[in-house]
């Protein structure tokens, strides 16, 4: 059995750059498990599924982004024994650690969706949330001249949930410059009661979906599909009417959780049906367990999950794993920082910073980051991917 001072269990965005900071913060002995061969930039998949970036610029290989130093382990974790400090793996073998963080990310639950799954790989559906399925959400978004565009987001924890919509703007303004937005239907079916939540932003939101002619369904998710007669069943949530809309293109966004091996550790909270990982939402530190912690999509955090919340945890866990070695008092706080940028136009973006109560939290005190924007698409399209390939994935941001 091999044995490590730290084992990170994914080695996506949070696995990485925490790996990279407790090596600068001085933990040498850092094991990392990531079965695949390659490291997704997943800002970018919006982007991609609404022509606004190539699906090469998303991708680099995993061991170029491991950190030198840290041992990579190409296989799967599929148990954790927090009693036994042990790590099973997909191949069978068992990894002992000291202090594990758990960050393994969300899984996709096709299935709850009756027929979606089906759905976005027929002729007519894509999900920009899957790599490989954003390069044909443009393909087919691009391809309309007239027709019903749908595109969904699902009730629940997911990643950064605003990213639903973004593709949805971009088509919007590229049938609005190619003169085809006034013959083209456009339904975004959202499971909450307003577009997103923050005030601030739900009016500038709401002025973009005007300006499009966009046909918005609040308190309503999508319940089944059926992609041979390109149908999509809608719920409206208060009511539990159904409408059956048909579609020429739909871009839906599965529900998900905690991946199901996570589900039956004894890591998450009682009762927890999504599986993620019981913490302290402020310390990141396991609420049993002293020596296991967790940060991003699979912590048990009330925050809305994203890449600048996990930014903000990274930081947090480290200095609080590191205090927590040398068995000194855990002083770094996460305070519930999350941000969305929206793409709502080919060159503009709304920049929402909000906390964990969905209430502003701008990074420049009093700045209103909300109103639309050329100068935060700049930095939402073209610095914020140098910054992470850079700075982040180097535990320098």
């Amino acid at each position: 059995m091999k044995s490590f001072e730290v084992v990170v269990i994914g080695g996506g965005n949070a696995g990485v750059s925490l790996a990279a900071r407790l090596q600068r913060y001085g933990v040498k002995d850092v094991a990392l498990i990531e079965p695949k061969d390659h490291h997704l930039y997943q800002p970018l998949f919006s982007h991609i599924a609404g022509g606004r970036a190539t699906a090469q610029e998303a991708v680099r290989t995993q061991e170029s982004v491991t950190p030198a130093g840290v041992t990579w382990i190409r296989d799967s974790a599929v148990d954790v024994d927090a009693n036994a400090n042990t790590v099973t793996l997909a191949s069978g073998s068992t990894v002992a650690y000291g202090q594990l963080v758990v960050c393994p990310g969300l899984q996709y639950d096709w299935d709850t969706v009756p027929g979606l799954a089906e759905a976005v790989h027929s002729p007519h559906g894509a999900s920009h949330y899957e790599f490989d399925l954003a390069p044909k959400a443009w393909t087919l978004l691009s391809g309309m001249t007239s027709g019903t565009a749908v595109f969904t987001m699902p009730a629940g924890p997911i990643k950064c949930g605003g990213a639903s919509q973004k593709p949805m703007y971009l088509a919007c303004d590229y049938w609005r410059q190619q003169g085809v937005l006034d013959k083209i239907r456009v339904v975004m079916v959202q499971p909450y009661p307003t577009v997103f939540g923050v005030p601030e932003v739900d009016r500038e939101l709401d002025r973009k979906i005007a300006e499009y002619g966009i046909e918005l369904r609040t308190n309503s998710e999508l319940v089944a599909v059926d992609a041979a007669a390109q149908t999509a069943t809608i719920r409206n949530l208060e009511t539990g009417n159904e409408e059956q809309l048909r579609y020429d293109v739909l871009n839906g966004v599965p529900p998900q959780s905690a991946p199901d091996w996570l589900k039956a550790t004894d890591l998450p909270a009682a009762g927890d049906d999504g599986g993620f990982v019981e913490v302290d939402r402020q310390t990141l530190r396991h609420l049993r367990y002293p020596n296991v912690w967790s940060l991003g999509d699979a912590a048990g955090t009330t925050n809305s999950k994203s890449g600048g919340a996990l930014r903000k945890q990274t930081k947090v866990l480290a200095r609080n794993l590191v205090a927590a070695r040398k068995g000194k008092r855990l002083s770094a706080k996460y305070n519930g920082y999350s941000v969305c940028p929206f793409t709502v136009s080919r060159d503009t973006v709304v920049f929402a910073e909000f906390d964990d109560r969905y209430r502003p939290m701008p990074t420049i005190p009093r700045v209103p980051t909300w109103n639309e924007s050329r100068l935060s698409w700049v930095v939402d399209r073209d610095i914020f991917p140098k910054i992470y390939w850079n700075l982040i994935l180097k535990g320098r941001a």
